[in-house]
């Protein structure tokens, strides 16, 4: 299996909404996908129809015998999903404490799914650093930043790239990571700027379309549907198909 992990360092920049729109974008393609909600916000799900009070998920204490393919879930939209469930405070500080007490977690609970060597495994993180991110990097292949045109994204490029750099380095099968801007607003002169400076000192690191604002997006998450699927010829629908032509022409993600 290939893992990609998609990762924020702040929150509010529509990681969770880039993650699901990617997958049914790649899943077009051909390839089988399987997406993973590690964020205790457990919001990955809405974006494939599922009940909002659907309490199922990997975190969750009604998961049967804890094993991970008894909570994965098939969309209407060639993707597999797994939520992270809806959980306590006390819930989710057990499943933490799982987390940290067993490095290898996150690959072991992958391999049961059975999944086959082309397989793509998008991860969905939390923002920012922590357990849920140490682990996704100890084995994804390639890292996808997704950031705002704002100065606080900006700012936060040097420490997520130290971070990635920790804990991939040495990883021969790691690939690499990119930046993709997300909720772009051309008519707003900082989110020009902001896209000026980052095109410019990230380089070839750095995806040279980004994903624009669009309400289509809102209005596809508010009929928990991919928003290719509500407005095929939307800005946001392009701007993903963009995302994903480019990562497969530099990671060659699907064969």
């Amino acid at each position: 299996m290939r893992v990609v992990a998609v990762i924020s360092p702040k929150g509010g920049v529509g990681k969770t909404t880039v993650t699901a729109n990617l997958a049914v974008s790649l899943a077009r393609l051909g390839a089988n996908i399987t997406v993973v909600d590690l964020d205790p916000q457990n919001a990955l799900r809405l974006h494939f129809g599922m009940a909002h009070d659907n309490s199922i998920g990997i975190a969750s204490d009604d998961l049967p015998n804890g094993q991970w393919g008894n909570a994965l879930l098939e969309s209407s939209y060639g993707v597999n999903f797994l939520p992270y469930g809806i959980v306590d405070e006390q819930q989710r500080d057990f499943f933490e404490h799982k987390i940290k007490s067993n490095p290898d977690w996150l690959l072991t609970n992958l391999n049961t799914l059975g999944l086959q060597d082309t397989d793509v495994v998008l991860i969905d993180t939390p923002p920012g650093p922590g357990i849920y991110l140490q682990q996704v990097l100890r084995i994804a292949h390639i890292g996808l930043v997704v950031l705002k045109p704002d100065a606080a994204s900006y700012s936060t490029v040097p420490s997520i790239e130290s971070l990635i750099q920790y804990y991939t380095k040495g990883r021969r099968d790691f690939l690499g990571h990119c930046f993709v801007l997300n909720q772009m607003d051309a008519s707003k002169q900082l989110c020009r700027d902001v896209l000026g400076m980052l095109r410019s000192n990230l380089g070839a690191r750095f995806v040279p379309s980004a994903i624009h604002r669009d309400e289509a997006v809102s209005e596809a998450l508010a009929c928990q549907t991919p928003v290719s699927y509500y407005a095929q010829y939307s800005s946001a629908t392009q701007d993903v198909q963009y995302l994903t032509s480019w990562l497969q022409k530099n990671f060659g993600l699907v064969d």
